[in-house]
């Protein structure tokens, strides 16, 4: 049982961490940590689960939500900043596990973390698919036919059965090669999209800001007799449940719009390929934490401030912020073009740094011999994880060309708040068996942070549905059976240990 939890020493972490010519290039400062962090954070979330949020828990009052989803991804994100100054290697919350809780728990947040960074992608890949088809409609009044932009599970309206979401698997493939190619060029590229879509995410505020009608903040919070909304499915939202209303429904809209949130972590994975990681780790985590809870607040004031909170189901939350201009922003019907450009942006930047989290985490558990060499190998001239990026391609590429994206949407959220709950524990741990190990960045008011933070992030682990818990026994079902078949018999740390 003690070789189960045997755990990698810290002074073989920190040694690995210095750069060879056989490991990963260190090209990445603070500045493009912070827009890693904002391309992770700020994509479809802000468009759509904003208006979810308003329109069937929250109200005008979806801004709270995201005080309360922003207080628990940042007392994670505090300790996130200490072990990421502290051991600066690739291998986020993976790594720390295995310095704090031992390997067993290592190995299965970082088979869980499979579920954040590649399935996200998929998903996230598809929803770009979904949204190309919606600019090239604007442009050209044309679109991608529905069977080679759909997966074969889904039928259109008309009764055409789809195929393969080819647009999916394009834009995979393309910020692969872009990937393989260098990650100081990747976080070039991202760099541009974070500047294009924070700039549209500001033109709509601003120019909202001139058409908010009072009269939709009052009453800030959905009251009990709001009555019911009939959606075009034919289904009810009634207000007087508890969780559509009032304070209830405002921590209901959190647990909707944490989804918004999810990717600040990747900044993480990127530990070794940073410059000065022990002081650009905690600024890329918080500042583009920060950054992003600024824009998601004044964003959400705006939107419920220019049309009523149920216009957002009547109009389908995808399409909220569209309908909201056009509906009630005369003479800027220009203004959607650019969103649904933003959006497009937001969801390519968010497929960028999950797929650069995902390859990363790999990376680190292949050193550590719990999954095969092939993921470490890296490419002769540009020095990176060329091989694992490919097969990482493949395996998100089938399920966004081929899986509907409702059935593994929800999961990513089960990888991230398991590693938050993680890696705020592994803060306590470290803190009593390394205490005199220097700490660049320090999580304040140690422990009533991590618990606090363990505490939030598994509350909100308990809300989601009994479908994806059933999803995450499976996967997980299948990482133990790759545990105990490969990575025992190959674990280096093991091996030490004997």
């Amino acid at each position: 049982m003690s070789r189960l939890f045997v755990k990698k020493p810290l002074g073989q972490l920190l040694s690995e961490a210095s750069e060879t010519e056989k490991g990963l290039k260190r090209t990445l400062t603070a500045g493009s940590l912070v827009a890693l962090g904002i391309g992770a954070i700020i994509g479809a979330g802000l468009f759509v689960r904003t208006a979810a949020a308003a329109g069937a828990h929250a109200g005008p009052a979806v801004t709270l939500s995201f005080v309360v989803a922003a207080i628990g991804c940042a007392l994670a994100g505090l300790c996130y900043a200490e072990f990421a100054s502290m051991i600066p290697i690739a291998g986020s919350a993976y790594t720390y596990s295995y310095a704090t809780l031992g390997e067993f728990v290592a190995w299965i947040i970082g088979w869980d973390l499979v579920l954040e960074y590649a399935l996200g992608a998929a998903t996230v890949s598809i929803g770009w698919s979904q949204y190309l088809n919606k600019l090239l409609f604007s442009l050209f009044h044309t679109t991608i036919p529905y069977e080679l932009s759909h997966s074969p599970f889904e039928v259109s309206a008309t009764g055409v059965h789809g195929m393969i979401n080819l647009p999916a698997i394009f834009i995979l493939l393309l910020l692969t090669l872009l990937l393989i190619r260098g990650t100081q060029e990747s976080a070039t590229v991202n760099t541009i999209i974070v500047i294009v879509k924070v700039a549209i995410v500001l033109l709509f505020i601003g120019l909202g800001w001139h058409f908010i009608n009072p009269a939709n903040h009052t009453p800030y919070m959905i009251p009990a007799d709001a009555g019911t909304v009939t959606l075009n499915d034919g289904s009810v939202v009634d207000y007087a449940q508890p969780r559509n209303h009032g304070w209830l429904g405002v921590l209901a809209g959190a647990g909707v719009v944490f989804f918004a949130f999810i990717g600040f972590d990747a900044v993480s994975t990127a530990a070794q390929e940073t410059k000065d990681p022990k002081r650009a780790m905690p600024i890329g985590i918080l500042v583009s934490l920060a950054i992003c809870t600024v824009l998601y607040i004044l964003f959400s004031h705006v939107l419920t401030g220019v049309a009523p909170f149920k216009d957002f189901l009547k109009a389908g939350s995808e399409a909220s912020v569209a309908y909201a201009i056009d509906t009630y922003m005369p003479g800027y019907s220009w203004l959607s073009l650019f969103i649904t450009i933003a959006i497009l942006a937001g969801f390519s930047s968010v497929i960028l740094v999950m797929l650069l989290g995902q390859t990363r985490v790999f990376y680190s558990m292949s050193n550590d011999g719990l999954v095969p060499p092939v993921f470490s190998k890296l490419h002769p001239k540009y020095r990176t994880p060329y091989k694992s990026q490919m097969l990482f391609f493949v395996f998100t590429a089938l399920f966004a060309g081929f899986i509907p994206d409702h059935i593994v949407g929800n999961m990513t959220s089960i990888g991230t708040l398991f590693a938050f709950v993680l890696v705020c524990i592994g803060v306590l741990v470290m803190r009593k068996s390394d205490p005199n190990v220097p700490r660049p960045f320090k999580t304040p008011w140690v422990p009533v942070v991590p618990i606090a933070g363990a505490i939030v992030c598994g509350l909100m682990i308990l809300g989601l549905g009994a479908d994806n818990w059933i999803r995450l026994v499976i996967w997980l079902a299948i990482g133990f059976v790759i545990y105990f078949g490969y990575s025992v018999k190959h674990s280096k740390a093991r091996k030490l240990q004997k």
